[in-house]
């Protein structure tokens, strides 16, 4: 019979298996330690990524709470004419919010009319057109663009947009457009640059590098096999871009409009600059003197002298918060209509 391997020592096994990778005949198989800290790590991480979901909401929640608390007596005091209502007078303490929330939803209108156009129509060149030297050099100048404090942008928009505008862009307009049956009444009234066309116009501008990086970006992640396919099949460049590229890519696209909505509706100081300040009226008219309601916040924030004034001050800032989110809610299920019911936890994240 056939003598059976002796048994070789644990020290003298794991010198072997140390040197040559090869566990020795007749040694104890070698424990697998990693897979218990792998799971501890991935427990780790999972609690850290919970955390940090949880602050964000929970900032959230805060925010909403303390804004709530502190608008309560104006709210409660005016009731649903807080938001309908034109009269703001802190003498006669009678405050309503109509005008600032009017020149909100105006002034974001015209950025994302003027702006979102321009930013597709530069994302798609340097992603479809733009050669590959020049590339890089367009892509980061426009996006310096997002690294500009928005008071610059103000100051600009104050000492440089603003004659600009009154002397020559909206007297043309009211010569072209304001002609027009329906759409002339909103270039009627006197060109004076600081109203709520000019407010567009530099809000237009400062979400054009957000939204253009971003539609870049999508438009990149277009699978070259779909250009190929309509190449192959004898398209052209446009139809290419049309049938292939936007269509895969517009859900992208739509979600980096939100984002440019985002930072129109909450712009304070760029606006505050050169959209008047002075008027409260509701005309129609987008060369109407103004409020946004952030640019109400900066101007009267410091002059609330009573708790009404303030509570009334903070309420602006409650329906803001409010309008903001309700349009980024209606902008999402938006995306989600657009691809067909299909992703919507894309469209949501």
């Amino acid at each position: 019979m056939a003598a059976q391997p002796s048994p070789i020592s644990s020290a003298s096994a794991a010198a072997v298996r140390e040197v040559t990778g090869v566990a020795p005949p007749g040694a104890a198989p070698r424990l697998v330690t990693h897979r218990s800290t792998s799971i501890t790590a991935d427990s780790v991480f999972q609690g850290g990524a919970r955390v940090a979901g949880g602050v964000i909401i929970a900032a959230l929640i805060g925010i909403l709470v303390l804004l709530a608390l502190d608008s309560r007596m104006a709210l409660s005091t005016f009731g649903l004419s807080f938001f309908t209502t034109s009269t703001w007078d802190n003498v006669k303490q009678q405050f309503g919010i109509l005008p600032y929330i009017y020149g909100t939803l105006m002034t974001s209108a015209v950025a994302m009319v003027l702006g979102v156009p321009v930013a597709i129509g530069a994302a798609l060149y340097v992603a479809e057109y733009c050669p590959n030297w020049l590339r890089t050099p367009i892509s980061f100048s426009v996006e310096l663009l997002a690294a500009i404090p928005s008071i610059i942008y103000g100051l600009w928009g104050f000492f440089i947009l603003s004659p600009f505008m009154r002397a020559y862009v909206e007297p043309a307009l009211q010569a072209t457009l304001g002609k027009l049956p329906v759409i002339g009444a909103l270039f009627s009234g006197n060109p004076i640059g600081k109203d709520l066309f000019t407010g567009g116009v530099i809000l237009a501008i400062m979400i054009l590098p957000t939204v253009m990086a971003v539609s870049r970006e999508v438009i990149l992640t277009v699978p070259p096999a779909q250009r190929e396919g309509m190449l192959a099949l004898g398209a052209t460049r446009w139809e290419t871009i049309t049938t292939a590229v936007l269509p895969y890519a517009r859900g992208g696209i739509a979600g980096a409009a939100i984002l440019g909505l985002g930072r129109a509706l909450g712009e304070t100081m760029a606006v505050t600059l050169v959209i008047g300040n002075s008027s409260r009226a509701i005309t129609g008219s987008l060369y109407t003197p103004g409020y946004t309601m952030a640019s109400a916040i900066a101007n009267q924030f410091n002059e609330a002298d009573n708790p009404l004034y303030s509570s009334a001050i903070t309420g602006v800032a409650f329906a803001l918060l409010l309008i903001a989110g309700v349009v980024n809610v209606l902008a999402r299920l938006l995306i989600w209509q657009m691809q067909g019911g299909r992703g919507a936890v894309k469209a949501v994240i």
